[in-house]
């Protein structure tokens, strides 16, 4: 998780929701369980931390959830940071950014995901789970 998720739940409720981003990692992992995977979470303010983060945790892992934040709009680092680890990705977005604002609209990290899902609040979570679930056993 990207920049301000930290925030979630009392930042800007009608545009974010009110799940807390413990509340959000809480239905992932619950979910992820259900179906045969650990879930491990990270969030910072940092666009190094993230990346260095991917680049530590990726050798480890199956696959990607990532919410980038305002990242999403500007970091080219963190688009290449995604496709370095050559795992499936899929960027999830808790508001729907292509009616947002146009700087918004646009991501630099999606082409480095197998998918985006966006506006569907804490559910883009779960379906970005099964998303990858579906490429890993597909």
């Amino acid at each position: 998780h990207g920049p301000n998720l930290n925030l979630l739940g009392a930042r800007e409720r009608l545009v974010y929701g009110a799940k807390t981003l413990e509340d959000i990692e809480a239905l992932v992992k619950e979910t992820a369980k259900k179906l045969g995977y650990e879930v491990k979470a990270f969030q910072s303010n940092h666009e190094g931390a993230i990346v260095d983060f991917l680049q530590k945790e990726s050798q480890k892992a199956e696959g990607i959830i990532i919410n980038p934040g305002a990242l999403t709009h500007y970091s080219y680092t963190l688009h290449d940071a995604l496709r370095d680890t050559k795992l499936p990705a899929v960027e999830v977005h808790l508001s729907d950014i292509g009616s947002r604002e146009p700087w918004r609209q646009v991501s630099v990290t999606a082409p480095a995901c197998i998918a985006q899902i966006s506006g569907k609040k804490d559910a883009g979570y779960v379906e970005a789970l099964e998303v990858l679930h579906k490429k890993l056993n597909g």
